[in-house]
């Protein structure tokens, strides 16, 4: 099981060069206080986000559901 459990966590990275502009990156880098990699991986990670944000606000106000907005807030 443990085994199983490793494997499907593990990803694979491709190491890639890119051409950014230098005050772009530095700007980037001071917003995440991280290095480039992790500077650049979170930028991704945002834009990959963003598009299924995009898809969700598209079905505001089309998805019904069976319990109320208030009996979810007093439950927690």
């Amino acid at each position: 099981m443990v085994r199983m459990l490793y494997t499907r966590c593990m990803t694979r990275n491709r190491k890639i060069t890119l051409e950014l502009p230098e005050d772009l990156l530095k700007k980037a880098q001071e917003c995440t206080g991280e290095g480039v990699t992790a500077t650049v991986r979170r930028g991704l990670e945002l834009l990959a986000t963003s598009k299924a944000y995009a898809e969700l606000q598209k079905l505001r106000g089309t998805v019904k559901f069976s319990v109320k907005l208030k009996d979810l807030r007093d439950d927690a």
